[in-house]
């Protein structure tokens, strides 16, 4: 959540997010105006409270009508108290649930606008010339049914639409990149974590992710437990209600997890292969820091995004979201789109956010700097998000008879193969009836 003080100190700050952001801007007035009320009613208590506790002093001093007057304004004073006191707390409540709907403030340069409005800010490497390379495209779907790596119509028989299986080789090139991207966090200093898939409401919550992406949450009612849609959940709450060593700042940490998504919106899209599915799995750094230091950590977490892209020998290009489709927690996020063949466009594959304080101070995680304990700043950036990046290397490195070409990196967890190759049988297992 946002510092309060804002709300007395810069109004207009909070405003101008909100309106970039397409939010109520009624909502800074109201919260004023419940938080006025608020302090007033803590200030009644207060007052009363410290007046029951003087006289409580002199009425056994006190004798005859003295005595009885200061009975009487006794008497007075205890519901005062109770009323002040109730008054307060739900106030308090009150002002709690309209803070937890106003999201992070976006930076003043962030672009405006919705989806339409992003920002290319940087295009890398260059599509492939199919055509004049005398190859037919075919998406990836086609290209991991012929691998014997992608199994749509047995997923969708055990677990409904948008669920798939990784098979044989597509089993294989998952592990594939997790190790590679394991490897990569490792190399740039992050600790890696298998954190859990399953959280409590607090985590969730938390992280800003029952607000407006409440209906994309899987939830387990009898467990009153939900399952992440990104390991940023389980590694953000990792260290709510502690006070952290500034000096070991930044603490970066990589969590491999499954990601749950219910894509209640998406209704119609991308229903093809294994785009836009209800779950997969995902390389996720994280990063805790100095808020001042938030904007440049942030570029570091796209830098390794990058250099992650290119090292599967992806194009792909760069973009700044625009204020209107930022989520709750995000004062600024990059996504990284790779070019998709069968498309002829590009896709998201990563995104990395700077949540600057907004998680921590819903988490209660906090640090010693040298003017005292404040709130950190977290980050979180996807290095891997294995069924998109295996769509973009299916389609990007086809070639002419059908296999797939291997990127260097990707070799050495692959058994040195520099090739995938259609199986003659693929699919073979088993027939459908």
């Amino acid at each position: 959540m946002i510092d309060a003080r804002l709300l007395r100190t810069d109004p207009d700050r909070i405003r101008r997010s909100q309106l970039a952001r397409g939010e109520s801007v009624e909502l800074v007035d109201k919260l004023i105006s419940v938080d006025e009320s608020r302090r007033q009613a803590i200030a009644a208590y207060e007052s009363a409270r410290a007046e029951q506790k003087d006289l409580g002093k002199l009425i056994p001093k006190a004798q005859g009508e003295e005595k009885t007057t200061l009975l009487a304004r006794t008497k007075e004073l205890s519901e005062l108290v109770k009323t002040n006191e109730s008054a307060a707390k739900q106030l308090e409540v009150e002002f709690g649930e309209l803070m937890l709907g106003v999201g992070n403030l976006v930076f003043d340069d962030v672009p405006e606008g919705g989806e339409d409005d992003y920002v290319v800010r940087e295009t890398i490497g260059t599509p492939r010339d199919f055509e004049a390379e005398g190859i037919t495209v075919r998406d990836h779907l086609d290209l991991g049914e012929a691998l014997g790596a992608i199994d749509v119509p047995r997923g969708a028989k055990v677990s409904g639409s948008r669920f798939y299986y990784l098979t044989g080789v597509g089993a294989e090139l998952e592990l594939a990149l997790i190790n590679l991207a394991m490897q990569t966090a490792i190399a740039n200093g992050f600790t890696p974590i298998i954190p859990p898939a399953l959280v409590k409401p607090s985590a969730m919550e938390g992280t800003g992710f029952l607000g407006q992406a409440a209906d994309d949450v899987y939830r387990l009612e009898a467990d009153d437990l939900y399952l992440v849609g990104t390991a940023e959940v389980p590694l953000a709450a990792y260290h709510s209600e502690e006070i952290l060593d500034a000096a070991a700042l930044p603490m970066r940490y990589a969590g491999y997890s499954p990601s749950y998504r219910r894509e209640a919106g998406s209704y119609g899209k991308d229903t093809r292969g294994i785009f836009r599915v209800h779950w997969f799995d995902k390389v996720e750094m994280f990063s805790y820091c100095d808020p001042e230091d938030s904007q440049a950590e942030h570029q570091r977490l796209l830098g390794f995004e990058k250099d992650f892209i290119s090292k599967l020998e992806l194009p792909f290009q760069v973009l700044e979201l625009a204020a209107g489709d930022l989520g709750l927690s995000a004062a600024r996020k990059y996504d990284c789109y790779a070019w998709i063949p069968s498309q002829q466009r590009y896709r998201e594959i990563t995104s990395t956010s700077n949540c600057t304080e907004f998680q921590a101070r819903r988490l209660n995680i906090r640090a010693r700097f040298a003017n005292g304990t404040a709130p950190v700043a977290t980050l979180n950036g996807t290095l891997c998000a294995i069924t998109r990046t295996i769509i973009a290397l299916l389609e990007n490195h086809q070639q002419a008879d059908g296999s797939i070409h291997v990127p260097v990196a990707l070799r050495p967890f692959l058994a040195g193969r520099d090739r995938l190759v259609p199986r003659p049988t693929a699919g073979a297992q088993g027939q459908q009836r």
